[in-house]
């Protein structure tokens, strides 16, 4: 058995704003792990300035993977519990591997094409504009749920927006989330939660920054608009921890990457943890491209994830994998008619 790593740089179409600044690229490895003539391949998705594994030694890391390939997926995860990517990258690899399909991960009616997975419409930060250009190109795609990054132009303007959306379609026509990244002060987050509320906003992602437990608790336990915990994830390993944090904050949601949380296995160990504290959640990539995507939505649909999930970032790039994956009327199709075109001596480096 061996295993070697590529690294892609996928260009956005558009860039796209964020409480943290203006994407324009975004880095993603590949592992790809060969026994005889089979073959089986992983995304390591990394988002520099966000991921707890955005460290100078991450290469380093991935060199180290792919030497100690042989030692199996159960063992690597263990020892690279400070990358959660690689993790993942690893996991996912090893699954391709075990596949008659290296693309098919988790056969079943979402890979055979007769299911779809509902999906949020992603509405990026921007001037006052776009955000309402994307809106409307959303709404006419046919999604029933948005999501919309709050917090890079005055909110007086972001509301204007989400009231917009409210005078046309109500909450059992359209859902609304909206995505903080942790940019307002608790202060303002405490004025937020009450005007949104008035727009019967689903809930807000991350509205205070990280670790600030006490104030977020205090947050959950009063507010009319659910808090949906998601930042706030990244980098607790520990289970004694994960649950500390739950039983502290008591969210309403939390939302899980698996790239930024340990693949599929840390995942699967929050889910436990909320499930049995009635605590909902449900699933988002984090902006990988088309094959961790792909794996992730497969995993997605064999837990029978509900309500719409945060998986449809695979239009954003110019040069993403050529995938089976389709966008239509508010949904995740997998497309078995279409191939996918993978080739790392074709990736853009």
């Amino acid at each position: 058995m061996k295993a070697t790593y590529h690294k892609h740089i996928l260009n956005f179409k558009r860039a796209s704003g964020t409480s943290r600044g203006v994407l324009k690229t975004k880095e993603t490895w590949y592992i790809v792990v060969e026994d005889g003539a089979k073959k089986g391949i992983g995304e390591c998705g990394i988002l520099r300035g966000l991921s707890f594994d955005d460290r100078p030694d991450y290469e380093e890391r991935l060199r180290w993977t792919c030497a100690n390939i042989a030692k199996g997926s159960d063992v690597l995860w263990e020892a690279l519990k400070d990358f959660p990517s690689i993790q993942f990258g690893v996991e996912m690899a090893f699954l391709s591997l075990k596949s008659s399909d290296p693309f098919v991960l988790f056969p079943s009616k979402f890979t055979d094409h007769t299911d779809a997975i509902a999906i949020n419409g992603l509405v990026w930060m921007g001037d006052e504009v776009f955000m309402k250009e994307q809106i409307e190109e959303k709404l006419a795609a046919g999604f029933d749920c948005i999501k919309m990054k709050i917090g890079a132009i005055d909110f007086e303007k972001e509301l204007a927006l989400l009231r917009f959306i409210r005078t046309h379609y109500d909450a059992s026509k359209i859902t609304l989330r909206v995505d903080a990244n942790g940019g307002f002060a608790f202060a303002k987050a405490k004025k937020v939660l009450k005007q949104l509320a008035t727009l019967d906003i689903h809930s807000i992602e991350q509205p205070i920054a990280v670790r600030n437990w006490e104030q977020m608790k205090e947050l959950c336990a009063e507010t009319p608009t659910p808090i949906a915990l998601d930042e706030e994830l990244i980098g607790i390993t520990d289970v004694t921890k994960k649950r500390d944090l739950l039983q502290t904050v008591r969210p309403q949601y939390i939302i899980l990457k698996p790239s930024f949380i340990g693949g599929f296995r840390g995942s699967k160990e929050w889910i436990d943890q909320v499930e049995a504290l009635g605590i909902q959640w449900w699933i988002t990539s984090a902006l990988e491209s088309n094959v961790g995507l792909n794996a992730i939505a497969q995993w997605t649909y064999k837990l029978q994830a509900e309500g719409p999930q945060g998986l449809g970032t695979g239009s954003l790039f110019t040069n993403n994998i050529q995938s089976p994956l389709e966008v239509r009327a508010g949904a995740l199709h997998y497309n078995n008619q279409l191939d996918w075109n993978f080739n790392t001596d074709t990736l853009c480096l």
